[in-house]
């Protein structure tokens, strides 16, 4: 398994994370169609925020990278420096 973590702070992020709140319906369905998705997670911190997604394989998360950045543009008017992204090979996941 492949993961990406996009981390957003400064400028903006915080907005943004405002701003996705009461539209996660849509954002799931457009994470939903990500190929190979595994999980999807989006949480808030003291200066923005940061999701993390796990697919199958690289081309999962880019794809994953790929339309959530469209989403942002689509359906926001946050004006948020780009995420720091940190990626790589699942080492170890659990869940219950």
């Amino acid at each position: 398994m492949y993961a990406v973590v996009r981390n957003y702070t400064g400028q903006g992020a915080s907005q943004l994370f405002g701003e996705v709140k009461g539209k996660e319906e849509d954002l799931e369905r457009v994470i939903r169609g990500v190929p190979g998705l595994v999980s999807f997670t989006m949480l808030r911190t003291a200066d923005g925020g940061i999701t993390v997604t796990v697919c199958q394989d690289k081309a999962g998360t880019d794809e994953s990278t790929r339309l959530a950045a469209e989403w942002v543009r689509a359906n926001t008017t946050a004006s948020a420096n780009p995420p720091v992204i940190s990626e790589g090979d699942t080492i170890m996941q659990l869940s219950s």
